[in-house]
């Protein structure tokens, strides 16, 4: 019997030193980690909009997050908006900040940028954990350069050659991949909408 509690109680105090490790640990990296986050967010920002002098964050969501259910797109959640100002102030566009869980490697999460015109500047990838050589070639300039400059409110993707101005070509070998990214974006083009209407 005295084994069991001397046992349990190393157990315990095993279990509470590493309790306290973990806590102390986190609190060092978690300040550093969301910085680097938010310079990863800034640099994408200024990738998908650079006409853009700066950016304002936009704290109501709710109206575009509705309009991309009403036109469908349910599995995909808008992380945050931004307003794309000119220098002097003037709302040029939006910056659509979303995840998708429809990749092939799980969640990808990318920014959109899209002018008051509803052209499209541009995306860029926060996370996207796609297959080497397959999926992950979504994360190239060659590919996401087909979406610069496309205005409309739903693109497509062909595997046979672009032959319409809304169309972009599939990644090769990877059209789990290429339709999440479409889904991604066309759910941005609906909320991007909410502010065009």
């Amino acid at each position: 019997m005295n084994k069991i509690i001397k046992n349990t109680l190393i157990l315990t105090a095993i279990t509470l030193v590493s309790g306290l490790l973990l806590g102390f640990v986190h609190e060092l990296t978690a300040a550093p980690i969301a910085e680097q986050e938010a310079l990863a967010k800034a640099k994408a920002y200024a990738e998908v909009f650079p006409s853009a002098d700066s950016f304002n964050e936009v704290t109501d969501v709710a109206g575009p997050a509705g309009r991309m259910v009403e036109k469908g797109y349910t599995s995909q959640e808008i992380n945050e908006i931004a307003e794309a100002l000119d220098a002097s102030g003037n709302v040029i566009g939006h910056v659509i900040n979303i995840t998708t869980p429809e990749g092939y490697g799980g969640n990808i999460q990318m920014t959109v940028g899209i002018q008051n015109d509803m052209t499209m500047l541009g995306i860029s990838f926060l996370s996207i954990s796609e297959t080497a050589g397959l999926g992950m070639n979504a994360d190239t300039d060659q590919f996401k350069g087909q979406f610069a400059g496309i205005q409309a409110d739903e693109i497509t993707y062909t595997k046979s050659g672009k032959s319409a101005p809304n169309e972009i070509d599939a990644v090769s070998s990877a059209t789990i991949t290429t339709k999440a990214v479409t889904g991604a974006v066309n759910a941005a083009l609906s909320a991007a909408g909410y502010y065009a209407e």
